[in-house]
């Protein structure tokens, strides 16, 4: 009975992505103590269910989470999708409704391994991430272009979480990594946002007007404070030049003498050392000395480990 109910929210939250406890405590007949301990196991399965407090709390679902691929057989979801539908018959309840549609669109789409807009294909998650980066650039884009208010809990590079309600305006792509230039109605300004820095996506369904904006005012620099930046210079081997050319733009890479070498501004983040210590060997820190520690310390500690 423990799994059905909890088979049972995650089909509620699924089609109505925020709900109180209270109200699936009498849905399902149990206390508000019992749907609290559901939804902790649901948590450790690995499913995005968060819990809001205050007068507009709930408990609710990302926008970005779907059914893993192979989560069901097609026929266990034709079966699934076919009782729905007979109970939809008599009760014609809307979330109940929302749910038959979200089956039927998990089962178009189980094969679709990115994120596909017009003609074009995006997939910038990880390896084996069942394509949830992806949702959240077709989530992004369907909010940008719809005019959709969103709800995201936001983690900062030092832990912090807000939950802040955004305006998308435009997407950006820059340096390997997706960001939202949105308004942001905690800060009150136009901000830009890390996609990858979003825990929980939900939306609000309000729809808003578009704020004007040019996007040649728009601070592409925005990676860069002045204080955490790195001016550096790399020997590049033949072998490491086309990721190079990708990383550091091919106009910054030269040749003299049989050799390429880089000079640029690079944000002195955290992923500065991981990119260079990718490269292997082929990408050599000239200058300037306290980055090639760092990068040399970080490889002593990586070989440490094996």
């Amino acid at each position: 009975m423990k799994y059905q109910i909890m088979i049972g929210i995650l089909f509620t939250l699924l089609a109505r992505r925020k709900i109180s406890a209270g109200e699936l405590a009498a849905k399902y007949d149990c206390s508000v103590r019992s749907i609290y301990r559901y939804i902790e196991e649901l948590v450790v399965a690995g499913v995005p269910v968060d819990v809001a407090r205050g007068a507009n709390g709930g408990i609710y679902i990302s926008d970005t989470f779907k059914l893993p691929k192979g989560f069901m057989t097609r026929e266990e979801y034709a079966r699934t999708r076919e009782a729905m539908l007979a109970m939809l018959g008599q009760t014609g309840d809307e979330a109940l409704k929302s749910a038959v549609e979200k089956i039927t669109a998990q089962m178009k789409t189980e094969r679709l391994d990115g994120a596909i807009s017009g003609n074009i294909l995006v997939d910038s998650g990880t390896w084996g991430d069942e394509r949830k980066f992806s949702e959240k650039l077709t989530l992004m884009e369907r909010a940008t272009e719809e005019r959709e208010a969103l709800e995201i809990d936001y983690v900062a590079r030092t832990g912090e979480h807000t939950k802040r309600v955004i305006l998308p305006h435009l997407l950006i792509y820059k340096q390997r990594i997706w960001y939202l230039y949105a308004y942001c109605r905690l800060r009150k300004e136009f901000r830009t946002f890390k996609i990858g820095r979003m825990r929980s996506i939900l939306n609000t369904g309000e729809h808003f007007e578009r704020l004007p904006f040019e996007k040649e005012n728009i601070p592409l620099s925005f990676w860069r404070d002045g204080e955490n930046d790195v001016e550096a210079r790399f020997e590049i081997s033949p072998a490491t030049l086309p990721f190079a050319e990708e990383w550091l733009g091919i106009e910054n890479v030269r040749a003299v003498q049989g050799k390429f070498y880089a000079d640029v501004v690079l944000p002195d983040d955290e992923s500065l050392l991981g990119t260079i210590l990718s490269a292997g060997a082929g990408l050599k820190v000239l200058s300037p000395a306290s980055l090639a520690a760092r990068v040399k310390e970080e490889a002593r500690r990586i070989a440490e480990t094996y």
